[in-house]
């Protein structure tokens, strides 16, 4: 299993950050450049949770988004045709006094077999 972990700090507040993860419509890509429109496929959509198929470059994952808890949004791969199961992307947001996010980002993925 190969696991990436990214840090960033930005302007944006967790609120922004999570509208921009679950806004599954058409440009999608210009925010994710990994997620290209003709892929994208809302499989079903509630308020904290979303199963979507995305992808690019003929690579595709099912995922289950849950956003239940805000600061915290956890995206589990269903299937997909490169990543097996155990597969994940995790972001966690933590506000900071100055206003600024503290924002983290891990990848967890299992090559599919």
């Amino acid at each position: 299993m190969s696991t990436i972990h990214m840090h960033q700090t930005t302007t944006s507040t967790p609120e922004q950050y999570v509208a921009g993860l679950t806004d599954f419509g058409p440009g999608r890509s210009n925010l994710f450049g990994n997620s290209a429109d003709e892929y994208l496929k809302v499989h079903s959509r509630g308020p904290t949770q979303a199963d979507v198929t995305e992808g690019s470059g003929g690579i595709w994952e099912r995922l289950h988004y849950d956003w239940s808890d805000p600061n915290h949004v956890v995206l589990t791969t269903t299937d997909s045709n490169t990543w097996g199961g155990a597969s994940s992307h995790t972001y966690t947001f933590t506000r900071r006094p100055d206003g600024l996010t503290e924002s983290t980002w891990s990848w967890y993925a299992r090559a599919r077999t």
